[in-house]
């Protein structure tokens, strides 16, 4: 599906009274979305518990100075 594709078919999804801003803000995130997914399969992602452990490590270490 091309990008042409994909924006006529947000503005089917749409209601006809919706604004300007609701269009950028779904466009925003369709992007956002794509983007995402273009890092998950390209491996630029960071597990859960890699999450995890490095905030539990800042908070530790924050709380202890």
């Amino acid at each position: 599906m091309t990008t042409k594709d994909k924006v006529r078919a947000l503005l089917d999804r749409l209601p006809d009274d919706c604004s300007l801003d609701d269009l950028l803000y779904h466009l925003y995130v369709m992007q956002a979305v794509a983007r995402g997914e273009a890092d998950r399969e390209a491996g630029r992602t960071v597990s859960h518990e890699q999450v995890k452990a490095e905030l539990r490590r800042k908070w530790l270490l924050g709380a202890a100075r």
